[in-house]
């Protein structure tokens, strides 16, 4: 006889838990699942666990120097053009009235 639904569930809860298996969760921004979502097309990979289960794995076994890119935080260049220059100055120092 073929095992119901719940007796699945406990066979799997008890695999896991032999393996030493920890369920992790990750929220997300549309801008990171996309990224993940390129990732997975480009390397065949259909799910997300295992695309960060290989990334992680993969990554920890770089040296340092070669996973530090990985790691790096984009930032943004603020640009200030002289317009906004000369109006920022004229509000810090304004001409004194003659």
């Amino acid at each position: 006889m073929a095992k119901s639904q719940q007796e699945r569930n406990l066979a799997s809860a008890e695999k896991d838990a032999a393996r030493g298996a920890e369920e992790l969760r990750l929220k997300t921004y549309p801008g990171t699942a996309a990224a993940l979502a390129t990732l997975m097309q480009r390397h065949g990979i259909k799910q997300k666990g295992e695309a960060m289960s290989l990334m992680l794995i993969n990554l920890a076994a770089m040296p340092a120097e070669q996973s530090a890119p990985a790691f790096a935080i984009p930032r943004h260049e603020i640009h200030i053009s002289e317009s906004v220059a000369r109006e920022l100055a004229e509000f810090v120092a304004p001409d004194e009235p003659e």
